[in-house]
């Protein structure tokens, strides 16, 4: 029975239907940096029905393999995979399921489900005493007797270099609803907190290096008159005298542990509610020992009582923030995706907080060249389908971002988008300096409007409201964050950013630039690069193996 079996070895950019042998490539010369994970797959199948019910078992020969951990491939379901006009790289265009998320394996071992192909997913995290070095990988599938099945093996070269401090900005938007909701755990709590830390964790370590941080409940994704569960960080206290008072105990833990985790930069929840700063967000206070919703859609943003109040907490904010040595890492939201004809609406917020937060840049995602022209926004961050004008007007400080719309041609991580749409973010953010990327879908576990909770292994995407892998990157398992192809492969963007200027230190930029267009038709943009995996793989290794040469 083992010689019935069918396998593939894969990069990390393959993504493996069950209903189609994959053709996709490995690397020609794998290799990384010392501080790199190191990813790739496993496709397996059988046509033999003895199978069925049948274990393979999976063993690594290596010197390397006690730093390799292995997952299983898990389909989930997309009942909306992408919208009507997709363009012609989806992979499917009606309901059906899709590889996605990464689950561990507790024992090396999965079964075999006849006529259906499937992966294995093998990540390596270096050590940080590893030596640099060829290193030879040998993995076996085995069956039940103990006979193998099937065996690949590979050579993996760690260069003898470190990728530089990651630069670029990243942030995913970290919804601490949906972790309380899932769980069913308290705000606050203990578990809530250690859920959250691990939430963090992972982010961290996927290159995410900013976190959403909800001074208030993030007044996004809500509809009008509605609510989100209360996760507000800041205590505030209104007396019989009406002077405000604030207790930062609960942001200062939250920046603990998320420094602890690996973040760098905090950005600070939007000060009005979305698309157009029409309200305040909904605001907890306790007057006379009562704790009450003193703001929300109920408060227009113009209202007196909210500039009494902004006046009030935004002062006190900033001395705790400098307290904490934020200055240079935290920045601040208006209002998010302002249109054009709520220019007005944006401006009269942005005048009312402008003058409490020197020093505290404020960045919002926006599409109107017109925003950063009237001069009130410091970081606009433009979907990278309309990044065009931004750049030809050499913006400063210009993010990029895309969501659910960004969804023809130009770079996004849906379900069912092959993985090289993914990954050439980081060229794109390398070739046009884009110094920060802001997605808006950590781990949100909300219907559209956020009118209910969600099953994320069960809705994948918001109630059939944003195709599959818009609204989170990540899985809640039973102890903490379950990671997903997704994840890893947009991680890999950005150490690829960073292999790139490790090259342009030892070279120059004109150098790397060149070697990121050889041999494409056209010039790079947003919308315009090479469509195949094939791509991305042979850039990174020909990065690499200049890296090698000169360090």
């Amino acid at each position: 029975m083992s010689s019935t079996l069918q396998t593939v070895l894969l990069s990390s950019l393959a993504k493996v239907l069950p209903n189609e042998k994959p053709t996709s490539a490995f690397y020609e010369n794998p290799m990384c940096c010392l501080n790199e994970s190191f990813n790739f797959q496993i496709a397996y199948s059988s046509e033999n029905p003895n199978w069925l019910h049948q274990y393979i078992h999976i063993e690594i020969d290596s010197k390397l393999k006690d730093y390799i951990s292995i997952s299983s491939v898990e389909l989930v379901p997309s009942n909306f995979p992408c919208y009507a006009g997709a363009d012609a790289d989806y992979l499917m265009r009606t309901p059906g399921l899709l590889p996605d998320l990464l689950m561990p394996l507790k024992v090396p071992a999965v079964k075999v489900m006849p006529t259906q192909w499937r992966s294995l997913w093998f990540c390596l995290t270096p050590p940080a005493d590893l030596t640099a070095g060829d290193y030879p990988v040998t993995i076996s599938l085995k069956d039940g007797n103990g006979n193998i099945a099937a065996k690949h093996t590979f050579t993996l070269s760690v260069l003898n270099t470190y990728l530089p401090k990651q630069k670029t900005i990243h942030t995913e938007w970290f919804h601490t609803d949906g972790i309380a909701q899932f769980y069913n755990v308290p705000v606050f709590s203990e578990r809530y907190w250690d859920l959250v830390a691990n939430f963090m964790q992972t982010a961290a370590k996927h290159s995410v290096n900013m976190i959403l941080t909800p001074l208030f409940t993030p007044p996004l994704d809500t509809e009008v008159g509605g609510e989100r569960l209360t996760v507000q960080l800041v205590d505030i206290e209104l007396d019989d005298l009406g002077h405000y008072h604030f207790n930062f105990d609960k942001l200062a833990k939250w920046i603990k542990l998320a420094t602890e985790a690996g973040m760098e930069y905090f950005e600070m929840s939007h000060l009005f509610t979305q698309w157009g700063a029409n309200a305040t967000p909904k605001i907890m206070v306790r007057v006379n020992g009562e704790l009450q919703k003193r703001f929300g859609w109920h408060v227009a943003a113009k209202d007196e009582s909210y500039k009494a109040f902004l006046d009030a907490f935004l002062p006190a904010l900033k001395n705790f923030l400098d307290s904490q040595g934020l200055q240079g890492k935290c920045y601040f939201h208006i209002s998010d995706e302002p249109s054009l004809d709520q220019i007005d609406n944006y401006k009269e917020a942005h005048d009312l907080v402008q003058g409490h937060l020197e020093g505290y840049p404020l960045m919002d995602a926006l599409s109107n060249l017109e925003f950063y022209e009237k001069g009130i926004i410091d970081y606009p961050v433009c979907a990278n389908d309309h990044i065009t004008p931004f750049i030809e007007a050499k913006v400063p400080n210009l993010w990029a971002y895309y969501c659910c719309a960004q969804s023809v041609q130009v770079s996004n991580r849906f379900m069912a988008l092959p993985s090289f749409r993914n990954r050439i973010l980081g060229v794109q953010l390398y070739k046009y300096h884009i110094p920060g990327f802001l997605h808006w879908g950590y781990n949100f576990y909300n219907s559209h409007l956020s009118k209910r909770a969600i099953n994320p292994f069960l809705v994948t995407d918001a109630d059939m409201t944003f195709p599959s892998g818009d609204a989170f990157l990540v899985y809640p398992g039973e102890e903490g964050a379950l990671e997903s192809i997704r994840l890893k492969v947009l991680a890999e963007a950005f150490y690829d950013i960073r292999a790139f200027e490790l090259l342009e230190s030892l070279t120059s930029r004109e150098e790397v630039l060149a070697l990121i267009e050889e041999n494409t038709d056209e010039p790079i943009t947003f919308s315009v690069y090479p469509r195949t995996e094939t791509y991305l793989l042979k850039l990174r290794e020909k990065v690499n193996a200049k890296i090698a040469e000169l360090v």
